[in-house]
């Protein structure tokens, strides 16, 4: 089985961006508001939506289950206030949980948080319970930034977090660290803001003793890393000058890595630099990279391609990063996944 730890619902109807045009340019006028029961999406649509995308991709490149989340750019915490953010949470949450109903064997949620600058962590625990609880999610989607690009929130090690981090361990679920879109012109959104994030929330886990107080707390940094595999060797260096413990001990045993690097040098690389217990398969398929490769014939994002050619893999490293690793890390998988591997047999 190939599990995708990284999707994002990109490809939602036109509806939902047009409902929330409307929450915006409300905000300044609460009068206008815009009322849920207005956003009316039928399950045609969401099935028309995924069909020629996401699930078309799925057939096409062999794999089975998408971990899947709201539109991460769409998530824009900057925007409004705490109420805002909520309404606008619950929606995006909601229309995952129909997909996932939908196509069972296909995908499982993870959520967005209802966060807001300024606005303690602790309050999105509610979203947080219900999306597991009640609809089923395994994880969320943690932004480390929500001023999108201006970076006042505490690091993601300070106590500001541990509410939120407390809930997290004993609902048993992970936070993938995911800003969302820039308001920073300085900052490009998916070319250097995610990238900026990923490498920020690891030199915060490395400077800090978080995992000391959280051993079982777990994080996946998107996007291969951003800049750290590439720059181990100044990590490992910085923790030794610090006198902190060595990253093996000092981060991974909570920090997981995702696959979504769009070519076949930095997945090598990447499998050079980490261990193979830390790599999460991921492609973030129809996201940042949507375009063909010119030099390849074949798309960005199409990640196993690039798994598939690393040279002296075991057949056990790589159960580990397309099935094993998903499963210790999002460990409330459990029966759904299970289907989605009688669902893959039922296909083969």
């Amino acid at each position: 089985m190939i599990i995708d730890c990284h999707g994002h619902y990109t490809t939602a109807p036109a509806a939902l961006e047009a409902w929330r045009k409307r929450q915006i340019a409300a905000l300044g006028d609460p009068a206008a508001t815009p009322q849920r029961s207005e956003l009316v999406i039928g399950d045609d649509e969401i099935r028309a939506s995924l069909e020629k995308a996401q699930l078309k991709m799925q057939r096409e490149r062999g794999t089975d289950l998408t971990i899947f989340s709201p539109r991460a750019s769409f998530m824009a915490h900057h925007i409004g206030n705490e109420a805002t953010s909520r309404e606008w949470s619950q929606i995006c949450n909601d229309l995952v949980h129909r997909v996932c109903q939908l196509y069972p064997d296909n995908f499982i949620g993870v959520c967005q948080l209802p966060q807001s600058p300024g606005v303690r962590p602790e309050n999105s625990i509610p979203e947080l319970e219900r999306c597991v609880q009640e609809l089923g999610f395994v994880g969320c989607n943690l932004n480390p930034d929500p001023s999108g690009g201006h970076w006042k929130e505490p690091p993601l090690t300070d106590r500001w977090w541990y509410p939120l981090y407390e809930k997290m361990v004993e609902l048993e679920v992970p936070a993938m660290v995911h800003v969302s879109s820039s308001c920073n012109p300085v900052f490009h959104a998916t070319g250097a803001h995610y990238i900026n994030a990923d490498t920020t929330a690891f030199m915060q886990f490395l400077t800090s003793d978080l995992f000391r107080d959280f051993p079982t707390l777990k994080f996946i940094i998107p996007h291969g890393g951003g800049a750290v595999p590439y720059h181990w060797g100044r990590y490992k260096g910085l923790a030794q000058d610090l006198k902190r413990p060595p990253l093996k001990e000092l981060v991974l045993n909570n920090v997981f890595f995702d696959t979504c690097v769009y070519h076949y040098p930095g997945i090598e690389l990447l499998a050079k630099v980490v261990p193979v217990d830390n790599i999460l398969f991921a492609s973030e398929m129809v996201g940042a990279v949507r375009g063909i490769d010119p030099d390849t014939g074949h798309h960005y994002d199409d990640t196993r391609r690039y798994v598939d050619q690393l040279q002296g893999l075991s057949a056990d490293a790589r159960y580990k990063i397309f099935e094993g690793n998903a499963r210790r890390v999002f460990p409330r998988l459990g029966e759904r996944s299970a289907r989605a591997v009688n669902a893959a047999g039922r296909r083969g």
